[in-house]
């Protein structure tokens, strides 16, 4: 579904990525994972089009789409679940997750369909998002994804700063998520949960791909010696 061929990306001078290969097919679940400032979130950046680059290096469903722009990107059947969610703070819920199918895609997802996902936000559907608690917060950021109704989607740290009870509900919600061949790629920094809900893994180190491979199949001396370059 996803292709990326030597990937370079640069804030001005400095040079965050350094030549990543990387794939995912129809209804895979990848993890990226990597210490802080491994270039994990700039490589979702830049497939997501909010950071340039040349066509070739990113194609999608068989089309160059490197270097478009966001809002084309998310048309084409890609959507970011950014660090930190970056909710409408003045909006409610169901506002925020309406501003998700603004970019008109028809398909499964519906208002409906996410609050059988996450039946908390049907309750609270007209409350302010700040009032929300962190981990109904994220819910609000991964259904707002899914009401573009995308093919990928992209998570960056579903996990940081919630209770391990509330992430566990979040990637409980994983299967149902990635029915009709929805492929999903997943930053987490926790490791264990990282090989636990993915199929295949990769590890960033320094902009690198320092290790890539099926989850069940990498043993921990492998995943430690490429995410500390031990």
């Amino acid at each position: 579904m996803l292709s990326v061929h030597n990937l370079e990306a640069y804030y001005g001078d400095f040079q965050a990525l350094f030549g990543i290969d990387f794939e995912i097919a129809a209804g895979e679940t990848v993890a990226i994972i990597g210490a802080n400032g491994a270039g994990k979130s700039t490589f979702l950046k830049t497939i997501c089009g909010l950071m340039r680059t040349p066509p070739d290096t990113v194609r999608f469903e068989g089309a160059p789409i490197g270097g478009a722009g966001a809002s084309e990107i998310v048309k084409k059947g890609i959507a970011l679940v950014p660090e930190g969610r970056r909710l409408f703070r003045s909006l409610s819920v169901e506002e925020n997750l309406r501003i998700g199918g603004f970019a008109g895609r028809g398909g499964a997802w519906t208002l409906d369909r996410v609050y059988e996902l996450f039946p908390i936000l049907k309750d609270k559907r007209d409350a302010p998002a700040p009032s929300l608690s962190g981990g109904q917060q994220q819910m609000v950021a991964i259904g707002r994804a899914l009401m573009s109704n995308p093919r990928l989607l992209m998570c960056d740290e579903v996990s940081l700063g919630l209770a391990p009870i509330v992430v566990k509900d979040i990637y409980d919600a994983l299967p149902d998520i990635c029915t009709g061949g929805l492929a999903v790629i997943v930053v987490e920094q926790d490791i264990e949960t990282a090989l636990r809900m993915s199929d295949r893994v990769y590890c960033f180190m320094h902009g690198k791909v320092s290790l890539t491979g099926r989850s069940a199949e990498l043993s921990h001396e492998q995943i430690s010696a490429a995410y500390f370059g031990l």
